[in-house]
């Protein structure tokens, strides 16, 4: 067992409430130097505001932080940043209007007399990203890059900088696994030079391989801390959420062998990460689409549902062919999409829960110019009821809910607009274990309603748990189509890597 005398940060009795609502009470988290150190919870536990207060984004109400045994209190991340403590966000907090590099060396640019060195910085970023073996051009546009590659380089970002501790909020949520296997090289070799990791996971299997301690947060409040290597999934999962979640695959599928295609794509292409995909999707079943980063998976949900230009192909709609050209032309067939970038295209972080749940919606609550604000506020609140979102009323803004939070108020508008196909594009991304099987559940209950699915997911374990049909892309190209009963780890990653 880990001995307690290179205690780097102490956190004690920190409290914090928004609006009058306790996000924290009695909070605390003990951090030594050269450890990899878990803070687990469900969405809405406490972690993020945890970390929010520690790195100066937050004020505390009450407590104390002891770090490197001097208390004390940052005003803002530049302090913390400057004191050697740095946080790689769950939710991305980019400039997409500047390049990778631009981004990466923010506030620290190289100059040349009075002008930026773009050369030099790109030089820099380059050889990061060849220590990290990470494959991405320093002179890109930030905002053209997948929310994957956009995380990588807010990891790049962290490790540039002189830092003492290092606080990963959800690193791998959007990562493969060979960029997660590089990950965890990269946080085993700050680990040997002494620094300190703080890392929120939701996925498990993580907590066993990279961390030494795991401390579990609910409802705001410390629960216990653990040593990673003697303990299990299930000791963490109960202090979690206090009950068993079990996560088996599915063994067979549920969908009738007559039912009829609901969607079928013929030949599709659209950009250069769509390349003549063909499939059909029938009435009651979840199909899977898996692939490494890159594959195109998101690319072929958002031409599907007109958010890129399709260049050709077919889309038919119960046997009918239709044109899709936009959203409103999706949305109008019958199609909802949960992007997995939701603060970009899923929610408006700045209104209200129930300003979001009626959004695709709005034409059912308007009675001339008025809105009809009682039939907004009761439905929201059902919606709130049904999904369990963590929210003091419907009238909170959703930037100040949990990330796992503003991913079921995205769900909820598209349960709303009751629509019969739905894409899910990574639905549980940053949301813990028992979140995921609440959307788990909610969508098998889509199902037995008639609905159909399509689940974008890069957690294999996901794919194999919930379709009844599983897709696999590489490159662009579809290369590969399995049943569930045939479906394992092994021969999607067979096709996954399949290239043409």
């Amino acid at each position: 067992m880990k001995t307690l005398d290179n205690v780097i940060i102490t956190m004690k009795g920190i409290n914090k409430a928004f609006s009058g609502v306790p996000a924290l009470k009695d909070a605390r988290l003990e951090v030594c130097t050269g450890e990899v150190h878990a803070l687990m919870g469900e969405n809405g536990a406490g972690k993020s505001t945890l970390m929010k207060i520690l790195t100066g984004i937050y004020s505390k109400d009450s407590g104390a932080i002891i770090y490197e045994g001097k208390e004390i209190e940052f005003k803002n991340p530049r302090e913390a940043k400057d004191a050697g403590i740095t946080i790689v966000h769950q939710e991305l907090n980019m400039m997409n209007h500047l390049t990778v590099a631009q981004n990466l060396f923010i506030g620290r640019e190289d100059m040349k007399g009075s002008f930026i060195n773009d050369n030099k910085m790109n030089e820099k970023a380059l050889a990061l990203f060849d220590k990290l073996n990470i494959s991405i051009n320093p002179k890109e546009i930030m905002g053209n890059l997948t929310v994957g590659k956009q995380q990588m380089v807010e990891i790049a970002k962290a490790i540039s900088t002189d830092a003492k501790v290092i606080v990963f909020d959800e690193p791998t949520a959007a990562l493969t696994e060979v960029e997660i296997n590089e990950l965890f090289k990269v946080i085993r070799d700050l680990k040997k030079k002494g620094i300190a990791i703080i890392y929120i996971s939701h996925r498990m299997d993580e907590i066993k391989e990279i961390t030494d301690r795991v401390t579990i947060m609910r409802d705001g409040e410390y629960v216990g801390t653990l040593i990673s290597n003697e303990c299990c999934k299930s000791d963490i999962i109960n202090m979690m959420v206090g009950r068993v979640i079990y996560e088996d695959p599915k063994q067979f599928s549920n969908v009738e062998e007559n039912a009829e295609v609901i969607l079928s794509v013929k030949h599709l292409n659209a950009g250069k990460m769509v390349k003549d995909v063909s499939f059909d999707l029938r009435k009651g079943e979840i199909l899977g689409i898996s692939g490494l980063m890159g594959a195109g998976r998101t690319e072929l949900a958002r031409a599907i549902f007109g958010a890129d230009k399709i260049d050709s192909g077919e889309i038919f709609i119960r046997g009918e062919k239709v044109t899709i050209k936009s959203p409103m032309d999706a949305v109008k067939y019958g199609i909802g999409y949960l992007s997995e970038d939701r603060k970009r295209y899923g929610i408006i972080v700045e209104k209200s829960v129930a300003d979001n749940t009626v959004l695709a919606t709005l034409e059912h609550y308007t009675k001339g110019i008025f809105l009809k604000n009682r039939k907004i506020r009761e439905d929201s609140e059902k919606y709130i009821k049904l999904l369990n979102t963590k929210a003091p009323s419907v009238e909170a803004y959703v930037k100040n809910l949990s990330g796992g939070n503003q991913q079921k108020v995205v769900i909820a508008k598209w349960l709303i607009r009751n629509s019969d196909i739905i894409i899910f594009d990574e639905p549980t991304r940053g949301i813990d274990v028992g979140a995921k099987s609440e959307i788990y559940s909610l969508m098998n209950e889509l199902i037995k309603e008639g609905k159909s699915i399509i689940m974008i997911s890069s957690e294999l374990t996901e794919i194999l748990r919930m379709s009844d049909r599983i897709v696999v892309m590489c490159e662009g190209n579809k290369t590969g189509e399995l049943s569930i009963e045939e479906a394992s780890q092994e021969n999607i990653m067979q096709y996954a890597t399949l290239r043409d």
